[in-house]
């Protein structure tokens, strides 16, 4: 087993950097709060540079450096760091997992595991497969340092040591232990990267112990009897004697991003933007695994104080697709139809990854349209439309003339399409009722009863012929579904073939269709 380890030295600080990138190369601290009182809890190395350092207040820092560029804590864009770090390792690997978070001098990092077994099979060798999973990193605005070893232990401790700063140009730090020598390497390591606890630490630095082949000298039986049994871990990690069980593969691909905006916002442009750069993260995200996005599902949280203080809406994409604008349409239309009821403090947007549609071409007949292509085409036609607009047309099971379904579009190979050379009317004639929705108002002139005069805005003139009535009656039990037509097939003397109903509930004349 070769277990591959990807570490963020500085989560709060690499969180903030990747939702906001244009502050890579200005100093940035991120603080635990909003109040000038609050705590600097990481420094960027532009803002070290000029002596602001972590634990001191937010006016300190402030009053060191003028530029600073301040931003709260987010346990929201944290969140989604960490899952941007494993939809990474899954692109390399099926089976990964996130470190559990530390509660010792490492608390601020993220950490994923993956198994990378074999990998020489497709990258020639382990250094070429840490490069590439180094600059995939990147590419999400994530500088972490990578370390391949036999344990996630090793390969932890190990990624420690590296300790690449956020915001670093280029790519994170690589390291490389052969096979069998973790205990060799860990040795010649400082005590603190197995992450004691501070008590503990403190106690071993008081007895001399500052290197992980310090504490292998000591009697480990007497030494766990004095100090407690987290000594006892301490040697399992530094001599690779800890069982460790297979990485787990992960569930559904859903991934979640989320924005805590700086004020509140009432205008729905100002909140586009706000998405965009939401929608971009959350895509690109997806197309690392290869993936499309699905049904969207948006939560605002409002700054409202009587109802509901968030706003939840699922907002359907017809065919999966990676398009940040088509997207961002579709969520601009729902936003339009339903604007939000207050100030929108901050959003999150959800989406379950869906392989992007392929096509087998045919060696013999024309290509039809690209599956993206087409996904992006639908996007922008329902954002048109509107939602439920847009689809292939099904015959309802329903008895009113009116009636129609419609299913999600897909497309029809043109291999599957039977063409049959026989016309249904025989040769070279063919008629196609085209129905009119709705049905254009007509003014009509009965003569014996029948139409002999129809004045509309599609068939205008004397009738030369006509053929009917034909009754449709229905839904006779209630007021509103209730339904009663006399259909006649005219032909006017302009040349139109239409057909013409008479409306018995409405009382009313029409033309609901045309023959072509």
């Amino acid at each position: 087993m070769r277990i591959a380890c990807l570490r963020l030295p500085n989560l709060p600080l690499s969180a903030v950097l990747r939702a906001h990138p244009e502050l890579r190369e200005e100093p940035v601290v991120v603080s635990s709060g909003t109040g000038p009182r609050a705590e600097v809890l990481s420094v960027s190395p532009e803002a070290s540079v000029r002596n602001v350092r972590p634990g001191t207040s937010v006016a300190q820092a402030l009053a060191i450096c003028s530029q600073l560029r301040v931003y709260p804590t987010s346990p929201t864009l944290e969140q989604s760091t960490r899952d941007a770090l494993l939809d990474v390792a899954l692109s390399f690997s099926p089976r990964a997992c996130l470190a559990p978070p530390s509660t010792s001098a490492y608390a601020g990092e993220a950490a994923v595991f993956l198994d990378a077994s074999g990998v020489e099979a497709l990258f020639h060798s382990e250094a070429g497969f840490a490069a590439a999973l180094c600059g995939r990193a990147e590419r999400l605005g994530l500088v972490g340092d990578v370390t391949l070893t036999g344990s996630r232990d090793a390969s932890l401790a190990l990624a420690r040591q590296l300790a690449t700063p956020p915001g670093t140009a280029g790519m994170g730090s690589v390291q490389i232990v052969p096979p069998g020598d973790e205990p060799f390497t860990l040795a010649s390591l400082p005590i603190d990267v197995l992450a004691p606890s501070q008590a503990l630490a403190q106690t071993l630095t008081r007895l001399g112990v500052h290197r992980v082949s310090d504490l292998l000298d000591l009697p480990r039986t007497a030494l766990s009897t004095r100090l407690g049994p987290e000594v006892d871990r301490l040697f399992a990690l530094a001599r690779g004697e800890r069982s460790e069980v297979p990485l787990p593969v992960p569930e559904t691909p859903r991934a979640v991003e989320s924005f805590d905006l700086e004020f509140p916002i009432e205008r729905l442009e100002p909140l586009s933007f706000a998405l965009h750069r939401v929608l971009g993260r959350l895509c690109e995200r997806l197309q690392v695994r290869h993936l499309a996005c699905g049904d969207l599902e948006l939560e605002l949280r409002l700054d409202i104080q009587t109802g509901p203080d968030c706003d939840r809406r699922r907002v359907g994409v017809p065919a999966p697709t990676s398009d940040p604008g088509v997207l961002l349409r579709l969520l601009s239309r729902s936003l339009e139809t339903r604007p939000p009821t207050g100030p929108v403090l901050g959003l999150s947007l959800g989406t379950v990854g869906r392989p992007a549609h392929t096509d087998q071409l045919d060696l013999f007949r024309p290509a039809g349209p690209a599956p993206e292509t087409l996904g992006r085409t639908l996007g922008a036609l329902e954002a048109l439309c509107g939602e439920g607009r847009l689809g292939t047309p099904l015959v309802a099971d329903d008895h009113h003339p009116d009636a129609y379904g419609i299913s999600p579009f897909q497309a029809v190979h043109a291999s599957s399409v039977r063409s049959d050379p026989s016309p249904p009317y025989g040769p070279g004639l063919s008629l196609a009722l085209r129905a009119l929705r709705p049905p254009v108002p007509a003014q009509v002139q009965l003569q014996q009863g029948v139409p002999s005069r129809v004045r509309s805005g599609v068939a205008n003139g004397t009738v030369l012929g006509i053929a009917g009535p034909w009754r449709t009656t229905g839904g006779w039990w209630s007021q509103r579904t209730r339904y009663a037509y006399d259909s006649f097939d005219v032909l006017t003397s302009d040349g139109t073939l239409a057909r013409l109903r008479f409306d018995h509930v409405g009382k009313s004349w029409e033309v609901d269709a045309v023959y072509d």
